[in-house]
């Protein structure tokens, strides 16, 4: 049984980066859907798309950015966790490598980047940072 599914997400990615793959397909959920439109938005990802299968369960493929053979996405990890969840106001907004990376945060009007939140000034859940 998986208990958080934002991290299998996050792995499979990293994970998908390290061996060059050029796409990766997970289990579909809303929350990942918009997770990854936000990494396609800010250009870590390209081409998200819901994928129904034979099977009953839909899947998420996302396709993989490389730079000159580099990965876009070099360091991904999860802030807030089943266990421990991490709540900021907008003033106290993570800058993820001096703003060179981003956060994606929960907040009452849905999931953005973390200088989304903070131009509109909105406080939220910080679930991961990217670079």
């Amino acid at each position: 049984m998986m208990t958080d599914p934002i991290s299998d997400m996050l792995t499979r990615l990293r994970n998908a980066f390290a061996v060059s793959k050029r796409e990766v397909v997970l289990p579909y959920s809303n929350m990942k859907f918009a997770i990854a439109k936000i990494l396609e938005k800010e250009g870590y990802v390209n081409a998200v798309e819901k994928v129904s299968s034979d099977s009953k369960f839909p899947m998420l493929r996302m396709g993989l950015v490389y730079r000159d053979s580099t990965p876009a996405m070099v360091e991904v990890h999860r802030v807030s966790k089943p266990g421990h969840r991490v709540y900021v106001r907008c003033d106290e907004m993570p800058r993820v490598k001096s703003d060179m990376g981003i956060a994606i945060v929960s907040t009452s009007n849905g999931l953005m980047t973390n200088k989304d939140a903070r131009s509109r000034k909105l406080g939220g859940e910080i679930l991961c940072e990217v670079f």
